[in-house]
């Protein structure tokens, strides 16, 4: 019996993947499941990028305001959910869409993990220590000179996978970058992976020019009343952090909304880095939809 196919839609933030997913999931009469980390959160809007109401409503999507700030929602729990969310849509559908730019979200549905040695609670107690009262640079720096390859990859903005990194690296004397083998989990359907990229300074001025509709749109004020919640995993991350700190009165305006820009082109990056890495995706430019729409019904034919 055939397999079910996973369309996994991937590449930088701000390239076109929602209007890419949304064309190509009504075309094959279907579901989107996103794995962007930061678009599970209901009070995370603006600064994620999140589908309007309307794209919403044009296809059915999952995994997007489904959790709130407050509730602890890991990749793992991400791997549990979605495979079973998996099973239960294609028992209706043939083909699914997974979209979003979060690489390790995106393997934990297609792949699963490597077993990563356990380090002692000590030393992750350790390091959020570090974090909490030295704060993220200096993790990220720790990193950088043990394991450079594995910090050109990971969001550096996210202290759970900083830390998570430095607990191997610390506890084993060797790089976090050579336990993973990326030996994939058998899954019960098949996985075409198409991946967005056009040219760096076109993905550039996207970037942005969105970064100052994401300003027009009341990011400020969003930022404004997460700021009990700065603390939390989730706001760890570009375009809120740079925002604290003009609340804090440590950057001006003009500074904090400059550096949401580079830190975001840093940012798509790091997620090319990681999403050239399977060499087995397709990509394309976004306005490549009949290419793109003629590859998935091939592999959809067998």
């Amino acid at each position: 019996m055939k397999k079910p196919l996973l369309v996994c839609i991937v590449g930088p933030t701000a390239v076109g993947k929602t209007n890419v997913a949304i064309t190509l999931a009504q075309q094959f009469s279907t579901e989107i499941v996103s794995a962007d980390s930061r678009q599970f959160f209901k009070e995370m809007s603006i600064g994620t990028a999140k589908p309007t109401p309307e794209e919403l409503a044009a296809v059915p999507h999952h995994f997007i305001n489904s959790h709130c700030i407050t509730e602890p929602f890991s990749v793992g729990d991400f791997e549990k959910v979605g495979l079973l969310l998996l099973e239960n849509l294609f028992k209706k559908h043939s083909i699914l869409f997974l979209v979003g730019g979060s690489g390790l979200y995106v393997q934990a549905i297609t792949q699963g993990f490597d077993n990563l040695p356990k380090a002692p609670p000590e030393l992750r107690a350790e390091l959020n220590k570090q974090l909490t009262e030295e704060g993220i640079q200096v993790l990220q720096k720790r990193l950088e000179t043990l394991d450079p390859t594995y910090y050109a990859e990971v969001d550096t903005s996210n202290p759970q996978r900083l830390i998570r990194a430095l607990e191997v690296c610390i506890s084993t004397g060797q790089p976090f970058s050579t336990y993973r083998t990326h030996v994939a989990n058998e899954r019960p359907f098949e996985v075409l992976t198409i991946g967005l990229n056009t040219e760096r300074y076109q993905l550039y001025d996207r970037i942005n020019k969105r970064v100052d509709a994401m300003m027009e749109q009341g990011l400020l004020a969003e930022v404004e009343i997460l700021l009990p919640y700065r603390e939390l995993n989730a706001l760890q991350t570009v375009g809120y952090q740079e925002l604290f700190d003009f609340f804090d009165g440590t950057k001006s305006l003009d500074k904090a909304v400059e550096e949401i820009k580079q830190n975001t082109r840093r940012f798509a990056k790091r997620q090319l880095t990681w999403f050239r890495k399977n060499t087995e995706t397709h990509w394309f430019e976004p306005q490549k939809l009949a290419e793109m729409t003629a590859l998935i019904s091939k592999k959809l034919k067998g």
